[in-house]
């Protein structure tokens, strides 16, 4: 299997997410990651979703996808020609014995603390996805309180942009 990620350019309506979603579902593909948010255009949005299949079933999805009248672009973005982010915040325990191991971590992973307590620190780090999990794995021998964690969220890279053509033929949009 191999991590997909698709960058989806859509109208911003009601009810897309829903359709663009349940059509992974109906082929059973698990969506390991969604993030959808606002575009420099305000009636667009951009979905980035990240699928673990074969090459060939995904084709059939883009194709389906593309069919969906609220859809005006889809591209999938290669890891090495694009740039991918996620943001973590975790709260970690921090006992007066442990908290300068956990500020030495916070650091080399170039992270940051963004609230303290008396017994727990909650560090905030953005980054790729291997990233995010090695930081995880050491910070679990402290005593991980809570996490949560975003969706990826993508763009190529260079100077050119997925919206630069997101006009649809207009015998698509009825």
């Amino acid at each position: 299997m191999k991590r997909h990620t698709l960058s989806v350019l859509v109208q911003d309506q009601p009810g897309v997410l829903a359709r663009v979603a349940s059509l992974f579902s109906r082929r059973g593909f698990n969506i390991e990651s969604l993030a959808v948010g606002p575009t420099e255009s305000p009636e667009v949005s951009r979905m980035t979703i990240v699928v673990n299949v074969e090459g060939s079933p995904l084709e059939q999805v883009t194709k389906q996808l593309n069919k969906l009248i609220n859809v005006l672009k889809i591209v999938e973005l290669e890891a090495d020609a694009s740039v991918q982010r996620e943001i973590l915040l975790v709260k970690v325990k921090a006992d007066p014995e442990s908290r300068s191991h956990i500020l030495e971590t916070v650091q080399l992973f170039r992270a940051k603390v963004v609230d303290v307590a008396q017994d727990a620190v909650t560090i905030e780090a953005t980054g790729a996805h291997d990233k995010l999990q090695a930081l995880l794995k050491v910070l679990e021998p402290y005593g991980i309180r809570e996490l949560v964690q975003s969706g990826m969220v993508a763009m190529g890279r260079g100077s050119r942009s997925i919206s630069d053509r997101n006009a649809r033929p207009a015998d698509k949009s009825t």
